[in-house]
């Protein structure tokens, strides 16, 4: 089956753009809060997504050290700081910016997501990175089928679905259970989390006579409020597997999130 040409919008935010951040944003270490700011900004590193820039007077139990080190970050030069929160150590977990990054990132540090144990749009946690302002999730119940095979096994037939449009990725096509052949699959332990669908509630593989294909269909049991229409619905990867919709076959987009 052919890759896919784009057939999805693209992401419009160039690398380097600032915006201010319109909510309180707070992040929490071993029970201490490390920040607490309603004047964070929007730094985009990359395209994808943005990443939160914290003013320096906004640090409550937060300690950064300077390490000595710098590097090219998108925006500009960036200084390593290792974060200390009481007798918590974390080397690495910040960069602040340097003389070269746009005027309002002066003064600001931008912390590694993983140092940070728990983040904080006013009182909702956040997971794997800050929600773009400029990215759209919709979830739209549609009357096209979708058949799903791997090695030419059917997996799933169903005769409507629910289409997941997300700013920058391939629509993503969620079925009704009840039209998923769950016998020819098993279910695994991973687990992935995502800033504007939640955590998946399972996922499960398929055994091939050629492969095993790890991995291939996921599900949402309990999703964000911005996509309950998926709720307990299952997806399958399209860049695993060979999808049909309305009996045409899906161009194969490249390796991407789910």
């Amino acid at each position: 089956m052919e890759t896919e040409s784009v057939l999805h919008p693209s992401f419009l935010v160039p690398v380097g753009h600032v915006e201010p951040v319109p909510r309180r944003i707070r992040g929490v270490i071993d029970g201490r809060t490390v920040f607490d700011t309603r004047r964070a900004l929007y730094v985009w590193e990359w395209q994808a997504y943005p990443q939160f820039s914290i003013p320096l007077r906004d640090l409550v139990d937060g300690v950064l050290a300077d390490e000595g080190f710098a590097e090219q970050h998108g925006a500009g030069t960036a200084h390593r700081h290792t974060l200390s929160v009481g007798e918590d150590s974390r080397p690495g977990a910040a960069w602040v910016w340097g003389q070269d990054a746009p005027a309002p990132l002066q003064d600001t540090v931008r912390f590694e997501w993983a140092a940070i144990d728990h983040w904080f749009e006013e009182d909702e946690p956040v997971f794997v990175h800050p929600r773009s302002p400029y990215s759209r999730v919709d979830a739209v119940r549609s009357s096209s089928s979708v058949r799903v095979e791997v090695e030419g096994v059917v997996l799933a037939q169903a005769p409507s679905c629910v289409k997941l449009f997300e700013t920058g990725l391939p629509t993503r096509y969620y079925l009704d259970r009840a039209h998923v052949d769950w016998t020819r699959l098993r279910s695994s332990d991973t687990v992935s989390r995502c800033p504007y669908k939640g955590t998946t509630s399972g996922y499960w593989s398929f055994d091939g006579e050629a492969a095993a294909h790890e991995d291939i269909v996921w599900a949402y049991d309990f999703p964000t409020i911005h996509a309950n229409r998926i709720a307990g619905l299952a997806a399958f990867y399209n860049e695993r597997v060979d999808l049909y919709v309305d009996g045409e076959p899906l161009p194969k987009p490249g390796a991407l999130a789910p």
